[in-house]
């Protein structure tokens, strides 16, 4: 008689969300650097009862700081209490969130560069070992990431491996696995 094993299948979940501000992508004008950094400060210029927004950012290089505008010329009214009091008290959750949006990025004609600015809270904290591996990807903010990257470094691999285990078959979801993703997401990876 054979003895029949079964592929072994675990379940994991993973938490995308920022760890720090991402790079600001911009010519400097006083230096060649391409690079600003924010400590997530707003500047508020008042015109009457209109409103002018900046997030604040430093050049890495020469420390030129630029603003980025958030509003322009907005009445005092239309901005929510709560928001007011976050750009005036400097509120680094709210710089985060308005990171997150591509309007600001449109808007200052700048990129945003996520390089090292997140990582990934597995639950539960080590990937199972398991042949067969359900993975259930979160994202805490809309950071758009290479879903090769999210899922190289999730599960210890290099991308040009995780490429090779999709071409492969290996890893596989509904959605798409290549270019950038924001939103939620599931595969499945077959280990070899």
């Amino acid at each position: 008689m054979h003895d029949i094993t079964f592929p072994l299948r675990a379940t994991t979940e993973w938490l995308v969300r920022p760890t720090t501000f991402p790079t600001i992508r911009r010519r400097c004008r006083t230096c060649p650097s391409t690079a600003y950094r924010t400590q997530g400060r707003f500047r508020v210029n008042a015109h009457h009862k209109l409103l002018d927004i900046w997030l604040l950012a430093r050049c890495v290089r020469c420390d030129r700081t630029v603003k980025l505008t958030v509003l322009e010329r907005v009445h005092v009214r239309a901005i929510e209490p709560a928001v007011l009091s976050g750009f005036r008290d400097d509120s680094p959750e709210l710089a985060a969130k308005l990171l997150t949006d591509p309007q600001l990025a449109h808007r200052n004609d700048v990129t945003l560069d996520w390089t090292d600015a997140w990582t990934i809270k597995m639950r539960p904290d080590e990937l199972p070992k398991a042949d067969i591996l359900d993975v259930g990807v979160r994202f805490a903010q809309c950071i758009p990431l290479r879903t090769t990257a999210v899922i190289a470094t999730g599960l210890a691999l290099s991308r040009a491996e995780v490429t090779k285990h999709i071409a492969a078959g290996r890893i596989t979801s509904d959605q798409g696995l290549t270019g950038r993703c924001t939103q939620d997401f599931s595969f499945v990876f077959r280990r070899p």
